[in-house]
């Protein structure tokens, strides 16, 4: 089992930055497709924002592209959102999100929500114009 957890969220104006941090813990021996998903309300869907491969390979999609940064500390068990040039659009409940069972790959996969099997509960951000 793995189990996600993130912190980091929080308020900002426009133009602002935040860091994310979501740590791993449980199978922290398990390679993992990890990635952030958006939702901007309630019952709508999760959008993928980035994720990242076991190997470091990223991907991102078109809307945080070249503003928001992936990364992952493998000896902390910690994965992280750098976002910088924040929008109000980019305001929403961000969440971490895993797929464990591809040895690590993310085969393409890593920003549909229906290929990740594990979870953070998500933290709030922000952004005021």
């Amino acid at each position: 089992q793995v189990r996600l957890e993130e912190s980091g969220g929080g308020s900002v104006q426009a133009g602002g930055s935040l860091r994310l941090s979501c740590a791993v813990s449980g199978q922290t021996n398990k390679r993992l497709c990890m990635a952030w998903f958006r939702q901007y309300a309630a019952g709508t869907g999760r959008e993928g924002v980035a994720a990242i491969d076991s190997w470091g390979d990223t991907d991102y999609s078109d809307s945080v592209k070249g503003r928001f940064t992936i990364s992952q500390d493998n000896a902390k068990n910690t994965l992280y959102l750098q976002m910088n040039s924040l929008k109000t659009e980019d305001e929403a409940m961000y969440y971490c999100a895993a797929e464990g069972s591809s040895e690590g790959h993310c085969y393409g996969f890593g920003l549909r929500d229906d290929a990740m099997n594990y979870w953070g509960s998500g933290t709030v951000v922000t952004v005021s114009s």
